[in-house]
């Protein structure tokens, strides 16, 4: 691409002609596009803050899947965010499962992975993927990636990286309605 490809492209994605590489079109309310059907948790290692869970078993509940991993600077900037929704919504039959996919040897180790979890407050279920198999479920590509799945356990809304905090709010909270 050109650098006035690259600009003109710019220029489009601020100006709302085109939608965000980064996550679905942003889109509240009833209006949620249905993403296809969630791929069931596979391959994963140890669980915290639960037992091992499936996406089966929460069928029901509005599940927001987050693949992150602690080492991740933008991980680690969206979790008071993450940390809020599950606080906010739990009661009202709100899931937030954790996979953490690490980047690095020392971010497969269960002891850090915990000490992680203590530092960043997190006390709902997290699930370590050290193989990559529910990364590869899902075809993620992306640290931090969120993946907003309905009582049907279909995918609604996705969203790669930090931002955007606000519009998942509302998808939550919609799904709930």
């Amino acid at each position: 691409m050109t650098s006035i490809d690259r600009r003109s492209f710019s220029i489009a994605l601020a100006a709302g002609a085109l939608a965000s590489p980064w996550s679905a079109r942003a889109a509240t309310g009833p209006d949620l596009p249905d993403l296809g059907a969630a791929p069931e948790f596979t391959g994963l290692g140890q669980w915290f803050n639960s037992a091992p869970l499936t996406l089966a078993s929460l069928r029901g509940k509005v599940v927001l899947v987050d693949f992150w991993t602690f080492g991740c600077v933008n991980c680690a900037n969206t979790m008071p965010h993450v940390v809020r929704w599950y606080d906010r919504y739990a009661a009202r039959g709100f899931v937030v499962v954790g996979i953490h996919t690490p980047e690095f040897g020392y971010e497969k180790l269960a002891a850090n992975v915990q000490t992680a979890l203590g530092r960043f407050d997190i006390r709902f279920p997290v699930a370590q993927d050290n193989d990559f198999a529910t990364w590869k479920a899902w075809r993620n590509q992306y640290w931090p990636a969120f993946y907003l799945v309905d009582q049907a356990g279909r995918v609604r809304r996705r969203h790669f990286g930090e931002g955007e905090y606000a519009q998942m709010d509302q998808a939550i909270s919609a799904l709930l309605a």
